[in-house]
């Protein structure tokens, strides 16, 4: 079985690294469901299936891949879900229920992994995935880190954010030509933002289109000109804000 650059594949051959991937899960039991996403030919679910405190469900898009899991994880076959992540409802499968997500994410497509879980938080209390260790740093680091940007702050916003470990390029086949890590993130429960959640994305992700510029010109369309001028906070640039901050601009904007 060979991997397929379409999809972002590289499979991951290391038996102890994907045991310790499955047992990085925290919550599962409690949720009493996890869903794999790109189980590939197994690694990692054959670590999920053999927990018995919660049922695993797997969607994966390579007609190919959920073919070889049929026939090599029949216990598997009628939770297997063909079909891409960004594209699936839980509610189909899961209902309103609660479950974990987990994988070792396709690097073309992690960041928007990371936008859908943010999406459908309401249902997941934890993720535990591996990507390319750029983005896993981005998503744990701290204000005024050079790597800290949109993803970070919203992460942030509703999650614990850890870095669990690195995992090495000779782990997979193929090898890919960056290193990997493991991240895991809990969501803040009973939690509110504290101010238009659709707002606060467009003001993050404004002051960040231009990450080296002051705060006051970038966040022009949402303050007047004497205000952006006369108040030294927009005299700072994105990166050392954490998201409470963000929180503070927004309110200011809506008044």
């Amino acid at each position: 079985m060979f991997a397929k650059k379409s999809y972002g594949q590289h499979f991951l051959k290391n038996d102890s690294i994907a045991a310790r991937i499955a047992g990085s899960l925290q919550q599962a039991d409690r949720t009493g469901r996890v869903l794999e996403i790109g189980p590939g030919m197994g690694m990692l679910t054959k670590h999920l299936l053999a927990h018995t405190g919660y049922t695993t469900y797997a969607v994966e898009a390579d007609r190919d891949m959920v073919a070889y899991l049929e026939k090599n994880y029949p216990d598997l076959s009628d939770r297997l879900i063909l079909k891409d992540f960004l594209d699936f409802d839980p509610a189909e499968v899961f209902g309103r229920q609660e479950f974990c997500l987990i994988g070792n994410f396709p690097y073309n497509i992690s960041t928007q992994i990371l936008f859908r879980l943010l999406d459908l938080r309401d249902q997941i209390p934890e993720m535990v995935g591996m990507f390319q260790k750029e983005v896993a740093d981005r998503v744990v680091s701290e204000p005024g880190s050079k790597v800290y940007g949109i993803t970070s702050v919203l992460a942030q916003a509703f999650f614990k954010t850890e870095y669990l470990f690195t995992v090495e390029r000779g782990s997979f086949n193929p090898p890919p030509k960056v290193l990997s890590a493991v991240i895991r993130l809990t969501r803040k429960d009973n939690f509110q933002l504290g101010c238009d959640e659709k707002l606060f994305r467009q003001v993050v992700k404004t002051a960040f289109n231009q990450r080296r510029k002051m705060l006051r010109n970038t966040l022009k369309p949402f303050f007047p000109p004497e205000k952006l001028m006369e108040d030294p906070f927009f005299e700072k640039r994105p990166e050392v804000l954490g998201w409470e901050e963000y929180v503070r601009l927004v309110r200011e904007v809506t008044g």
